[in-house]
């Protein structure tokens, strides 16, 4: 169900576009006032939920009705059609469509909705079968757990002729690079793309086919066998626990930790038209990331119970409060301390840093969704056009000026902000350099280097 204010609009309307325009700064006001935005039932959509249930939006004379999508392409296309104003997107979807892989289109983002967040779970059947491997500390697996206890798994379904199967949410999702990070890790090769051949699978060479579910869906399509494992956003991990269909082996923050997850994005041309009410979209969202994360995360209680509705994520809010309120459950009963697992507004989450972009080309063209080698300087360019921190700077600014939030809230915006600060080692080991992207995809030993193509 669409959250709108149908009720009692009318007679507030003027009201609250004559105070919205009193502050803010030199932003004058919103050029479009009604927006439709669209996201997807994940936990991480929580700053759009946030940002209407405490009439943020509202503060700055926008009526939002937030919707939710079937998935991301559609959620995509609708965006380009303006059918939506904007919606919560997977980070590598604005670079996706701006570069043409898949759907060719001008997206841009200026805000970072959140870190970490995704998880990788396997069926019970598989986790039986990888427990020999692992690791114990004391009477629990050691983590973080490495791909390569999946290689005896993988080997008997070769063994019977049967392709291993996992599952993530769409071709150029966080999901899908962390899935093969993970795998490639453990040194299983998780397949290539060749769209100069018009073969998109993903699948070329693979060890392990990956192929996209919706995220809802994820939890019964592996208890059904059609696959043996995903990556997923919450709650559709902690999901499979409580189900007791699935158990999660590591979470993306044991991959990467304080890694980008998603975005919140709008076409350029839609930015371009409406500039005042981008900006007072990302004020709305700037101080709602803030309020999910400020206190140390006194507000997620209250924020678990916002987002367990049917109109947003309509998980149990259990399942929800598993993973939002500082915990992770991995097998029945190994509940861990994971107060990072979701980030929303500390360690600038919400700064969109060109080095997130970089990332994400990189593991395109890692995996052959970018089939031909780019200069140094394409990746610099790209993520200065699709990621926009100059635009969330004067908005976050806004904020500071009409004394709402501090300016050690933010970055500093008089530098250059090109890579993310906070951010720990990756789990191969392997720095990440995002100013010399080409040396960094070299360094892999599974992936394409250099001109190769696969």
């Amino acid at each position: 169900m669409a959250r709108t204010l149908e009720h009692f609009r009318s007679g507030i309307t003027a009201l609250l576009l004559g105070l919205a325009s009193l502050a803010h700064g030199d932003i004058g006001p919103a050029e479009k006032p009604d927006l439709k935005l669209g996201f997807i039932k994940l936990t991480d959509m929580a700053p759009l939920a946030i940002a209407w249930e405490q009439g943020y939006f509202l503060d700055e004379g926008l009526f939002v009705e937030l919707e939710a999508q079937a998935n991301w392409k559609v959620l995509l296309d609708r965006v380009i059609t303006s059918e939506l104003d904007g919606a919560h997107m997977l980070a590598g979807q604005p670079l996706g469509a701006s570069i043409g892989y898949g759907t060719q289109a001008d997206i841009i983002t200026a805000f970072s909705m959140d870190l970490n967040g995704n998880g990788i779970t396997v069926s019970n059947d598989v986790w039986e079968s990888m427990k020999p491997q692992l690791a114990l500390d004391g009477d629990k697996p050691a983590h973080p757990i490495s791909a390569s206890t999946l290689k005896p798994v993988i080997e008997q379904y070769r063994d019977r002729g049967e392709r291993f199967k996992m599952g993530m949410v769409f071709p150029v999702s966080t999901h899908n690079y962390e899935l093969r990070y993970w795998l490639a890790a453990g040194g299983l090769n998780p397949g290539y793309y060749a769209p100069q051949r018009g073969d998109t699978s993903g699948t070329l060479q693979a060890d392990v086919h990956l192929s996209v579910t919706p995220p809802p869906q994820m939890p019964a399509t592996m208890e059904a066998g059609t696959i043996q494992g995903y990556c997923v956003g919450e709650p559709w991990n902690q999901q499979a626990v409580f189900k007791d269909v699935g158990v999660p082996v590591i979470t993306d923050y044991e991959i990467w930790p304080n890694n980008p997850e998603k975005v919140f994005g709008v076409t350029e041309e839609w930015a371009e038209k409406y500039p005042n009410t981008h900006l007072r979209l990302l004020r709305a969202l700037i101080r709602a990331a803030h309020w999910l994360d400020e206190n140390n995360n006194a507000n997620r209680a209250e924020a678990v119970k916002i987002l367990a509705q049917s109109s947003y994520v309509g998980a149990d809010a259990e399942v929800i409060a598993n993973s939002m309120t500082g915990t992770f459950e991995y097998e029945k009963g190994d509940v861990r301390e994971v107060p990072d697992f979701n980030v929303f507004f500390r360690y600038h989450a919400t700064y969109p840093y060109p080095s997130d972009a970089i990332w994400y080309l990189s593991q395109m063209r890692r995996w052959g969704q970018i089939p031909e080698a780019k200069p140094d300087s394409w990746y610099m360019k790209t993520a200065a056009k699709v990621y926009r921190g100059d635009i969330y700077a004067q908005a976050a600014q806004s904020l500071i000026d009409d004394g709402l939030m501090a300016a050690s809230d933010f970055p500093d915006f008089s530098s250059e902000n090109f890579e993310r600060p906070f951010q720990g080692t990756l789990i191969d080991g392997v720095p990440f350099t995002p100013t010399t992207p080409n040396a960094y995809i070299d360094r892999f030993e599974i992936g394409l280097k250099a001109d190769q193509t696969p």
